[in-house]
């Protein structure tokens, strides 16, 4: 893309060197020292505005043009999942963390857009913002990347936002996007449900909460069938159900039941959050338990901006071809921190398929394998997006 290409092959080398190097020293949640200073080291003699999160372990970078214009944004994510790697590559996570999301390769394909477009900084209007965030799986890094100041870093706010995710199970050099909501909301939702406890040869002696949770359980995936419009639907899945029981004759007097919600808006999210517990309330009550819900709403939908999706996906046809380009019929149901950028800023999130030629397995598996040779591709992918969009005048 405009000239990127063949500048980003000569760099695969060097992006799949320090892609395994972070790969080996995986680090989880907001704080990634070994992780931060690899990225200094690279960006380092680019002449670039660097700086660092005073609360969490991000690194942003400033590349200014030779001339007046818009200020783009480019984001990868740092943080890796608990997950004890079992692919037996020689580059593995020798702790038990993995980059099993990919997120090595997000680093290690911006830090090639970086050298891409300080090379030809001379032609270069405006600004481009290199966002480098941690704590994407479950922590918020981007929110607070943003409290911190990310959008302002240039000075102006970004006109655009761009990111690309890895895929594994999606050919390489394949890309996966879609205008709008391109993935759900998640919220979470602890309930403890409170009956009397008691013998469990005499039941009708107390108030049995077990049953009552099955009930419950019941509740929630009827709420999801028969109270939402099946266009606009929610995934609503009760993952973990415990009781205060550690005997085999005792009733249990509490039980703990975890709610996961995934929604494609934030107006059923807000339906769900708002008449769900009214529902599950009363039926507690009306068996004679008490029910308290501590609800928490996390990532927002990511929501792609119409007008610059339509402009990134003939970009990307252009370039590839369309029969590497793919529009997603329906918005994935997992979640994305990128989110809240998008939510200020008009931009995009794309799939870049990097399945490897045998042995796929899904993003999170401890068997993820990435074709980190696609590295010079989502370099140059990113570069050009950011190159079209700071010599675009307009919206």
């Amino acid at each position: 893309m405009n000239g990127f290409a063949d500048a980003a092959s000569a760099l695969v080398p060097e992006l799949v060197a320090v892609r395994r190097e972070l790969h080996a020293v995986a680090e989880i949640g907001l704080h990634l020292p070994e992780t931060q200073a690899l990225l200094l080291r690279e960006l380092d003699g680019l002449g670039l505005e660097v700086s660092v999160g005073a609360g969490l372990s991000s690194v942003t970078a400033v590349l200014r043009g030779a001339r007046p214009g818009p200020v783009v944004l480019l984001r990868a994510d740092m943080d890796a999942l608990p997950v004890a790697e079992a692919t037996g590559l020689p580059f593995a996570s020798p702790r038990a963390t993995m980059h099993a999301c990919g997120h090595d390769l997000h680093m290690a394909g911006l830090l090639g857009a970086v050298r891409l477009l300080a090379a030809r900084r001379g032609e270069l209007p405006g600004a481009v913002v290199f966002m480098f965030q941690p704590g994407e799986e479950g922590y918020a890094g981007a929110r607070l990347i943003i409290e911190e100041g990310v959008l302002d870093a240039a000075g102006d706010t970004p006109v655009a936002a761009y990111a690309l995710h890895v895929d594994t199970m999606t050919d390489a050099g394949t890309f996966v996007t879609r205008p709008g909501p391109m993935m759900a909301s998640v919220s979470a939702a602890t309930l403890t449900l409170r009956g009397t406890g008691g013998h469990a040869a005499m039941p009708h002696q107390g108030v049995d909460p077990v049953p009552v949770a099955a009930e419950l359980v019941l509740a929630v995936q009827t709420f999801g069938a028969r109270r939402l419009p099946a266009t606009d639907p929610a995934v609503l899945s009760v993952t973990g159900i415990r009781s205060d029981s550690a005997a085999g004759n005792v009733l249990s007097e509490t039980v703990t039941l975890v709610l996961n919600v995934r929604t494609f808006s934030e107006s059923t999210r807000a339906r769900v959050r708002d008449d769900l517990p009214a529902l599950l309330a009363g039926i507690a009550n009306a068996y004679g338990c008490t029910l308290e819900i501590d609800w928490v709403d996390s990532y927002p939908v990511t929501v792609n901006d119409a007008d610059e999706t339509a402009v990134v996906l003939d970009a990307l046809r252009s370039a590839h071809g369309p029969e590497r380009v793919r529009v997603l019929e329906a918005p994935s149901p997992a979640s994305e921190d990128f989110a809240y950028v998008l939510e200020r800023v008009p931009g995009v999130l794309v799939f870049l398929g990097v399945a490897p030629a045998e042995g796929r397995a899904p993003l999170h598996s401890d068997r993820a394998v990435f074709d980190d040779g696609q590295l010079g591709l989502h370099a140059a992918t990113l570069a050009g997006l950011a190159w079209d969009r700071v010599h675009r005048r307009g919206r």
